[in-house]
């Protein structure tokens, strides 16, 4: 073993004796934490964004891109808003206890599924600092510990946070080790936490698809994986036209850096004339480059909407854009586009447009992703938008829990069976 692996391995035994006694804290002692670390992040801030700005004049000097260091930059009124998100957890109910069902069996047996936490929980995550707090007030709220490994590009304003955290932690009764940052700032410190099984309980990529794939492939601790989104907007030929180019151009563009932005619209052809150059203009007012068929491009090319528009690849089909960029197909049936998501999507989420219920819900029963909508943006996939309140993330996957992540779905199960001297 490593000295890494060595360092890696007893910050996640301290994890698991911080675990055994967070689990069975009171709401009110874990809330008294939060609030204290909601505080001290305010107080201290002076601190967090001198370490913040070493990692940013890195960033700069390495050449990374002006939209990656605006992720990756803290200010005293981020970090004011990054401690409102942790008293804004405070208010959110406390899963951990919850009697999921019950009942008392033939013989006597009194039967109860409770709600208790995962134990560890290990976060791997890109570039932004605001993840760690996100990430630490989530796991302590539902009584689980925190191991934290940020990327090298945020790793001092990581190491001041989690100081801050840990400080705050101090006479709450919550352990201090139940947040802990992973030491290392190598792939061999990431490999070490993946390769700790028994130790760590689960793993949550957070970040690109490159990250969450190698964390998938690479690790013997379970994972869930989290985020990447190849969303799709479908409009019917039962469609209404406005609806659908609002929808459209919202789930695009009102915010294209996030994983439940669409990246593929694909259009009825029994409306594609129709619709096409009003959705053609509307996104191309807000900056959106098409990525078009020939169909696309022959309407594209008949009117003049303004829009940016190039022949689509069969690259185009499998792109996450994560910018002002859109894939746009004209099919001649609704189980054509449906046969283009199973082949292209990330199972994320998937919009149908129509006024069709018919359409609308055999579109839903064939449809294999973790949230659909019916004339609605795919933007609305999120925790908040929800009423979960925070999320750790958006799992794409069908183990324990799919779609946003909130404090329940960080939480597993136990029976509790009570009797009186019953024998089998």
């Amino acid at each position: 073993m490593s000295d890494i692996e060595r360092e890696v391995h007893a910050v996640a035994e301290r994890a698991r004796d911080a675990a055994a006694d967070l689990a069975p804290l009171s709401r009110a002692v874990k809330d008294a934490a939060l609030l204290a670390i909601a505080d001290a992040l305010v107080k201290r801030a002076d601190e967090i964004t001198a370490a913040n700005a070493e990692d940013v004049e890195r960033a700069r000097r390495d050449g990374t891109g002006p939209a990656m260091v605006d992720r990756l930059t803290l200010t005293p009124r981020r970090i004011e808003a990054i401690a409102d998100a942790v008293r804004e957890i405070v208010e959110l109910p406390d899963p951990v206890g919850e009697s999921v069902r019950g009942s008392v069996l033939p013989n006597g047996l009194d039967l109860r599924q409770i709600r208790v936490p995962l134990g560890v929980i290990g976060i791997i995550y890109e570039g932004r600092p605001n993840v760690t707090v996100d990430a630490a007030a989530l796991c302590l709220k539902s009584g689980n510990a925190a191991l934290l490994r940020g990327s090298s590009s945020a790793y001092a304003s990581n190491t001041a946070i989690v100081a801050v955290l840990r400080d705050a932690l101090e006479g709450t009764g919550v352990p201090v080790d139940a947040v802990q940052m992973v030491p290392g700032r190598t792939r061999e410190s990431s490999t070490a936490l993946m390769r700790a099984r028994g130790l760590v309980d689960v793993l949550i990529p957070r970040g690109g698809g490159s990250l969450i794939q190698a964390v998938v492939r690479d690790s013997t601790v379970p994972v869930i994986e989290t985020g990447e989104g190849l969303c799709h907007v479908y409009v019917d030929a039962d469609a209404d036209l406005d609806k659908a180019v609002a929808i459209t151009t919202n789930a695009k563009a009102q915010r294209c850096s996030v994983c439940n932005s669409a990246e593929t619209l694909l259009v009825h052809e029994s409306v594609a004339d129709a619709f096409l150059p009003r959705v053609l203009e509307s996104l191309a007012e807000s900056g959106v480059t098409v990525h078009g068929d020939p169909r696309v491009l022959e309407v594209a090319a008949a009117h003049r909407t303004g829009a940016t528009v190039v022949e689509a690849t069969e690259e185009d089909w499998a792109t996450e854009y994560l910018s002002m960029d859109l894939a746009v197909r004209v099919v001649p049936t609704i189980d054509e586009a449906l046969a283009h998501i199973r082949r292209y999507s990330t199972h994320h989420t998937e919009a149908i447009v129509t006024d069709s219920l018919k359409a609308s819900r055999y579109f839903v029963a064939r449809v294999d992703s973790a949230a659909v909508m019916v004339n609605a943006s795919t933007r609305f996939t999120d925790g908040g938008a929800f009423g979960f309140g925070a999320e750790i993330g958006i799992s794409t996957q069908k183990l324990h829990a799919r779609g946003p992540m909130g404090l329940t779905e960080m939480t597993s199960t136990k029976y509790v069976v009570t009797g009186d001297g019953h024998l089998r």
